[in-house]
């Protein structure tokens, strides 16, 4: 897969989200409030993707400057000739309990934020990685790279950021089905 290929792919991946989003955005508030046996609501569940999503674009906005200023002074088209399609090896990100990481504190929901209020800021922060993507269109992204800890990952380029991040929220709409599952099950009791 060429680098415009993979531009495009995450372009797509990025609308899929909020398209995936949005029903679990509009569930009742007995769904969004139910506390499952284990783990988080929904609402807990999407303000903890939002939380993730803050500082993961922390990290892509700083590639992103730093990849910008590599292709001035690095060969872009050397970088792209040698480019290898790379995101297969963020696949399993997507699956929930897949591998065991412990979050940080300041990923964690604290219930400040309304559901509206959470929906606003995850189109704005999925809205900011496609006008990312459209500031590093030809291939200059993967001239950065900085080490992602999760799942051993090691050094990703900022294209592969972007792709993390949403892996990271596919992961939680299992997650999610999960707390419906139960929630069908305890209101059907």
């Amino acid at each position: 897969m060429t680098v415009k290929r993979t531009i495009q792919f995450i372009d797509q991946e990025l609308s899929q989200i909020l398209t995936d989003y949005y029903p679990w955005f509009d569930s009742k508030p007995e769904l969004l409030h139910f506390k499952p046996e284990v783990g988080w609501s929904v609402e807990q569940i999407v303000e903890h993707v939002t939380l993730t999503n803050h500082f993961l674009l922390i990290l892509i906005r700083k590639g992103m400057k730093k990849a910008k200023e590599l292709a001035l002074t690095k060969n872009l088209d050397q970088a792209i000739f040698t480019y290898e399609y790379n995101l297969g090896e963020l696949n399993q990100i997507d699956k929930h309990k897949s591998f065991v990481w412990i979050r940080p504190e300041h990923m964690e929901p604290v219930g400040d934020k309304t559901i509206s209020e959470i929906k606003r800021i995850m189109e704005e922060q999925i809205n900011e990685c496609k006008d990312i993507l459209r500031e590093i269109p030809n291939g200059e992204g993967i001239l950065y790279k900085t080490t992602m800890t999760v799942n051993s990952l090691g050094k990703i380029d900022v294209y592969q950021y972007i792709y993390f991040l949403c892996q990271h929220a596919k992961r939680h709409i299992t997650q999610m089905e999960s707390v419906r599952e139960e929630f069908s099950k305890v209101k059907d009791e």
